[in-house]
């Protein structure tokens, strides 16, 4: 157990480690933040031109969903010029939940005039340096370096006590001699000019490459080269659908109330770790049959060893009241590793761990090469990165009017979006583009116990 001084507050920056994880807080008074929120209808970037209402529908029912979340998703030095949202809907029925198509994902995007051109400038410039690179490499290659052995290649000697050690250099070697070529001042020489055609010279050989041509010759090689890589080929274009309009608000289904995301802070952990169940344990299921049954008892006793769940529920008792947790291109907090998405989602190795077993490494990294196993984006098929995820106090908020006890079932919902934060097909700089992301529903586990959240 860790040492408890009540009395004294030094050292008291130590207590607490914080994450790179920034939580969101749902407060029903807006604060300075009117577009990040939980429920309520959605807000486009553009109101005059929203998405089809077909990404909206349930895949399931084709009924329209509503809203969970609304998030402003601007990320300014990642993304510079880029105005994006996400938006995750879901389906009201009963009888969708727990199914996939239930719950979906979209990121609503505008491109500020001139971000294209900037962003092409950029990478120009980053060719035009790297061609340089390549080209300096290249003279360092092909310029000759000095001779190990001097003597032996000037003069062919060879070491001392061979048998054509005692050849001369200089004299003129015998028709069929083995030592032909051997002189360097025959015509086997590199240096000499004496056998060279004149009229090699003066021939028209093509111009050098410019360095336009190199760069040019480069940025194809590497688009090349990044196709033959993607292990994915993006889908290839088709003429989109025209978009379904939406019908009035009355048609609408009712909308969950409207809690505002307007306190965040980043994710700080206490580093004590949480009671852990001795590994020399042991459950006797018959013993003590008369208190309950050992059946019971065994649920509970495996159910504490899940150390997936717990450690999802150790994380979110410390911050209890957060409703999203937000760190793009970071780790999921799972809820479990055995159903599908945890299946995609975990590390394929164990990840280095602190604060009491608690992971901090990232899934996908900045190359997009990590495990992430999320499906690649439909639009340029780059792989996907984590983005944001709710957290199951999200559901006690949106359903703050609900009296029914039989509200939504999932533990949480993880959003993984395109790590280029590409555009629409179709859609020009100033325009508003959609495109429907990946959402991720881990669904509360039930058994004999009933339903198990964290937070």
């Amino acid at each position: 157990m860790a040492p408890y001084d009540s009395d004294s507050s030094g050292g008291e920056e130590d207590d607490f480690t914080e994450t790179n994880v920034l939580l969101g807080y749902a407060s029903k008074d807006p604060g300075d933040e009117t577009i990040s929120r939980l429920g309520g209808q959605p807000e486009w970037l553009d109101e005059n031109s929203p998405p089809s209402a077909s990404l909206a529908r349930c895949k399931i029912c084709k009924d329209l969903m509503v809203l969970l979340l609304q998030l402003n998703g601007e990320l300014p030095d990642r993304f510079p010029g880029h105005e994006r949202r996400l938006y995750v809907f879901s389906c009201r029925r009963k009888t969708c939940r727990r199914r996939e198509g239930s719950i979906r994902a979209l990121r609503s995007l505008r491109v500020a005039p001139g971000t294209t051109a900037r962003e092409a400038a950029r990478e120009k410039k980053k060719l035009e340096d790297e061609a340089v690179k390549s080209k300096l490499r290249e003279e360092e290659k092909s310029t000759p370096k000095p001779p190990s052995n001097l003597g032996e290649t000037l003069f062919g000697a060879m070491t001392l006590g061979s048998p054509s050690g005692s050849a001369n250099p200089f004299s003129s070697p015998s028709a069929g001699s083995a030592a032909t070529g051997s002189n360097p001042f025959s015509s086997g020489n590199p240096f000499s000019t004496a056998k060279a055609n004149p009229e090699t010279k003066t021939s028209s050989d093509p111009p050098p490459p410019s360095n336009a041509d190199e760069v040019k010759t480069l940025s194809k090689t590497f688009a090349e080269t990044l196709s033959l890589n993607n292990d994915q080929t993006p889908p290839s274009p088709a003429t989109p659908a025209p978009p379904e309009p939406w019908p009035a608000a009355a048609d609408q289904p009712p909308p969950y109330p409207v809690s505002y995301l307007s306190e965040a802070e980043y994710e700080t952990l206490d580093p004590t770790p949480a009671p852990t169940v001795p590994a020399s344990t042991r459950l006797d299921a018959d013993a003590d049959v008369g208190s309950g049954g050992g059946k019971e008892d065994r649920e509970v006793f495996e159910s504490s060893m899940d150390a997936t769940f717990q450690r999802f529920a150790d994380r979110l008792a410390q911050n209890p009241e957060q409703a999203i947790r937000y760190e793009f291109g970071g780790q999921p907090l799972l809820y479990s590793k055995t159903d599908g998405v945890g299946r995609l989602l975990s590390p394929a190795s164990a990840s280095p761990t602190n604060n009491g077993g608690i992971s901090i490494a990232s899934v996908v990294n900045a190359s997009g090469t990590g495990a992430s196993g999320m499906p690649r984006c439909g639009a340029c098929g780059a792989p996907r990165a984590f983005e944001v995820q709710m957290a199951p106090h999200a559901i006690a908020e949106l359903e703050a009017d609900e009296l029914s006890l039989d509200g939504m079932d999932w533990g949480t919902v993880v959003v993984g979006v395109c790590e280029r934060d590409c555009q629409a097909r179709g859609v020009g700089e100033g325009e508003v583009g959609y495109l429907e992301e990946w959402a991720g529903v881990q669904w509360e586990e039930l058994g004999g116990g009933g339903k198990r959240r964290g937070g």
